[in-house]
């Protein structure tokens, strides 16, 4: 098997029950694994809920290491369509050609930075700045900045050989604490200046609001773009035909885009909480009990996908739920659609060749499922 694989762990338990069960620190989900019910529970937002407990729709669970809400992400119809009014359009921004632009030169200068150093560790020495510069952009602020956010590593609530660090979380919420002080005393164009001279309802956001969007624009797009950049260069490693064709075929490369999101499935899976009794896939439910929508799971269901184990660049139909599904579908979709897009056309354009030295995988630990999300460390030289 190539190291670039990701294997799918679910094929069986989604024919057979079409759902899995593991522990989560003593909070049990019940995990949604095919297409269809994926979608039909990600439209029921009144039977599963997302505005629980603060952190406990996220899985592992982060009640244990933060009490702020996520917004729009922890909140339900109507308020969710409101505050998430707020932030939409300054999300969409990467859509504008001067941002791209600006982004294309970022990567531009890191691939031509990393070609001239031999061999590299991809997720800490290119995908990690890569997603810590990119973000200078979405939230409008000076370049300098990344350095602090690459300081921090991969993840912002987890350290080696912990699924959650909650010392390491209270770096990311003092930094925002700080952030939110700043723009107070010298209101800017940055994201929490906007988010500060923001309103809902004719009341303007609240601190603690603001913070919870914070929270979110930070987390929810860093492990997932590091993840979705690492195991799309270790696929061109071992599939150099498919770079040469998105050289030759430029056309095909928001199909190719679409198409590695879906494979890699950067994020495996997204919690609910049920308000009521019900039922998925037969399978009773509890009140206050959870579920998780398997976005990787649903990725690969063949009764959707042909070949869904396989990379099809140019996939006509691609409905994959990488981002999500509903009301509740990624904010940061368009920043991270760019940066691969950029991504992928920068390294048609530069990189003949990548050659993989070493690799050490990252697996989660599912309960009865182990799913490989990428790589810890995978070293490489670009030619």
């Amino acid at each position: 098997m190539k190291k670039s694989a990701l294997p799918d762990p679910f094929e069986k338990a989604r024919l057979e029950k079409g759902l899995g069960q593991m522990n989560d620190q003593d909070d049990p989900v019940v995990m949604v694994l095919r297409h269809k019910d994926v979608r039909k529970c990600a439209h029921q937002w009144q039977k599963f809920q997302s505005g629980a407990e603060p952190g406990r729709i996220v899985v592992p669970s982060e009640v244990n290491i933060r009490k702020t809400r996520q917004i729009p992400f922890e909140l339900d119809p109507p308020a969710h369509g409101q505050y998430r009014a707020v932030v939409e359009q300054w999300f969409r921004r990467p859509l504008d050609p001067a941002y791209q632009a600006e982004l294309k030169l970022q990567i531009d200068a890191l691939i031509e930075e990393v070609m001239g150093r031999g061999t590299v560790e991809v997720v800490s020495e290119f995908s990690l700045p890569l997603q810590s510069r990119a973000l200078t952009l979405l939230l409008n602020i000076p370049f300098a900045e990344s350095e602090t956010w690459i300081s921090w590593g991969t993840h912002v609530f987890r350290s080696e050989g912990e699924a959650l660090d909650g010392d390491k979380a209270a770096i990311l919420y003092d930094y925002i604490d700080e952030q939110i002080d700043q723009a107070l005393e010298y209101p800017g164009e940055d994201l929490y200046s906007v988010l500060l001279r923001s309103e809902v309802d004719g009341k303007k956001l609240t601190r603690e609001e603001v913070k919870g969007v914070m929270i979110l624009t930070f987390a929810g797009g860093r492990d997932t773009v590091i993840n979705a950049v690492t195991n799309s260069i270790a696929y061109f490693a071992e599939h150099p035909e498919s770079l040469q064709r998105l050289k030759a075929e430029p056309e095909i490369m928001g199909k190719a885009v679409e198409e590695l999101i879906r494979y890699f499935a950067p994020l495996t899976q997204m919690g609910r909480v049920a308000t009521e009794d019900t039922q998925v896939c037969e399978h009773a439910v509890q009140a206050d009990s959870r579920i998780s929508l398997c976005w990787a799971s649903a990725n690969r269901d063949a009764a959707v996908f042909e070949k869904p184990n396989e990379v099809v660049l140019d996939r006509k139909l691609n409905p994959h739920l990488s981002f999500g599904f509903g009301h509740h579908k990624c904010l940061g979709a368009t920043h991270t659609r760019q940066i691969m897009k950029i991504l992928l056309h920068s390294l048609a354009e530069k990189v003949s060749s990548i050659d993989i030295v070493g690799t050490e995988e990252n697996i989660e630990d599912l309960g009865p499922f182990d799913r490989k999300v990428g790589f810890h460390s995978i070293q490489v030289t670009f030619n």
